[in-house]
């Protein structure tokens, strides 16, 4: 590294916040222009809004199997009482609240570190030059009032994705909407219809059940969840139907109508579904228009997502690319992983690339649906020899005592060496308990020595050591 690398990232989400602490703490002169709010959309539309909603949701699922546990709700005359009410205005006014004090904290962090935080939108403008047109306030540096210009030895694109519509459901902001617009809700929904069944669509299905709402999962699939592993996505769907959730499967949605109070959900063969709202999760498109790639030489697919490798590098000397606008793999970890190790390669410290296969991923639902490693359907393919083991999490002794029904453990090692290369975990909390099987992939541990690691007792962390000894090689 020189001692005068300036670096500038267009984007001030995870895969920019997190290249710019990296940056700075080897010694760069760090420059971030960002649009929207630091932290981008993980923080203040995406992620942590969808996880806080989730979080009180998860205590209303809980709340409602409480009486097996022996916990009654009673009214204020004594009588028995099991009605559990959410107040949607007070949830997502909270929502708002820790997006922003989260989005301030990123703030604090990269002022401390030394980061120059500009308010704009940045383009790039030939080699090494990034334009920017400012948010507000006159220019700091070369340029026209209200423009910026400045010079970089290397370039990071962090521009992210945002909610993907279509001209025949357009959101109004109001009844119909995009996951991003969900927490302007004050009043609770009497019917909500969530058209598409992928991580995002599942997720919002199951947090607004499980806060006393009735609603409709539209999915143009067999089954929710079609990306994931096909058991735990078996075990979802039945939770969800069987709490009152109507799934509708291979149902593809032809348009969304508003009359008044009503939205109407048409299907491609005919059928209509009508409720007060609806969520529209059709996935996501990357903003990478307009930002002066072709003339730079960045190489785009069809979708318009930037080509990267798996040191993040675009086709441009000097550009790097992180986070959604990649398309590589739309997770927050996984943006700023790109990030790091787009900083560490162009600033020469030890660098290994992008591994996919040590991802470890969830789904927010209840249950909970975490995975890292090689699938199911990957061994089932024949793209790679394991063995599996899939172990129910109601012989667990800590889940019996949790009223826990619903889940499992599943591993998959090597035949003949042992080692584990993935598993799949469903259930409460499966985000906390998949670190054990992520440590095991990604150091190649084998089930034998995962099993012989002592876990407490009682813990659903049991089943996992449990799932490794089945898998003991003699």
């Amino acid at each position: 590294m020189t001692a005068m690398s300036r670096v500038v990232i267009i984007g001030g989400g995870p895969g920019g916040y997190e290249s710019a602490l990296v940056a700075a703490q080897l010694g760069a002169e760090v420059t971030v222009v960002d649009t929207d709010g630091l932290g981008g959309s993980a923080v203040l539309t995406d992620c942590v809004p969808s996880k806080t909603l989730i979080a009180t949701a998860e205590l209303m699922t809980e709340m409602a199997d409480a009486a097996e546990l022996g916990i009654e709700s009673r009214d204020h005359q004594g009588d028995p009482s099991t009605t559990l009410e959410v107040d949607l205005a007070t949830v997502n006014a909270r929502v708002k609240r820790l997006a922003a004090d989260q989005s301030a904290d990123i703030a604090r962090r990269l002022e401390r570190d030394g980061v120059q935080v500009v308010r704009g939108r940045g383009r790039l403008d030939g080699p090494g030059t990034v334009a920017v047109e400012l948010a507000d306030g006159p220019s700091t540096g070369s340029g026209e009032s209200g423009t910026d210009t400045i010079t970089a030895d290397a370039v990071l694109l962090a521009t992210g994705a945002a909610p993907r519509t279509l001209p025949s459901a357009v959101p109004d902001g109001e009844r119909i909407l995009t996951w991003e617009q969900v927490y302007d809700l004050t009043e609770v929904p009497t019917g909500l219809i969530v058209v598409g069944s992928g991580v995002t669509g599942a997720e919002f299905a199951s947090a607004y059940l499980a806060l006393g709402i009735p609603v409709t999962l539209v999915s143009s699939r067999d089954r929710v969840l079609p990306g994931e592993d096909a058991d735990a996505a078996q075990v979802l769907e039945d939770v969800l139907t069987r709490r009152g959730m109507n799934v509708l499967g291979q149902s593809r949605m032809e348009s969304v109508t508003r009359d008044g109070d009503v939205v109407t959900v048409r299907l491609t063969d005919g059928r209509e579904v009508q409720g007060s709202h609806c969520v529209l999760a059709l996935g996501s498109v990357p903003n990478t228009s307009d930002l002066g790639l072709e003339e730079a030489g960045v190489i785009t697919d069809d979708g318009g997502f930037v080509k990267v490798d798996r040191v993040s590098r675009t086709s441009a000397r000097g550009v790097y690319a992180a986070g959604d606008c990649t398309g590589v793999l739309m997770l927050a970890s996984v943006a700023a992983m790109q990030g790091r190790i787009a900083m560490w390669h162009f600033l020469g410290d030890a660098v290994a690339p992008l591994d996919l296969k040590q991802v470890a991923s969830n789904v927010f639902t209840a249950p909970e649906i975490a995975t890292v490693g090689w699938s199911q359907r990957a061994i089932d393919a024949g793209e790679i020899q394991a063995e599996t083991v899939m172990l129910p999490l109601k012989g667990n002794p800590r889940a019996k005592m949790q009223g826990v029904q619903d889940g499992f453990v599943k591993l998959f090692c090597r035949p003949g060496t042992g080692i584990v290369v993935g598993g799949v975990v469903v259930g409460p909390r499966a985000s906390e308990l998949i670190h054990p099987v992520s440590l095991a992939v990604a150091e190649s541990i084998t089930a034998d020595q995962l099993a012989q690691a002592f876990t407490v007792y009682p813990s659903m962390s049991g089943s996992v050591a449990e799932a490794a000894r089945r898998l003991h090689h003699f």
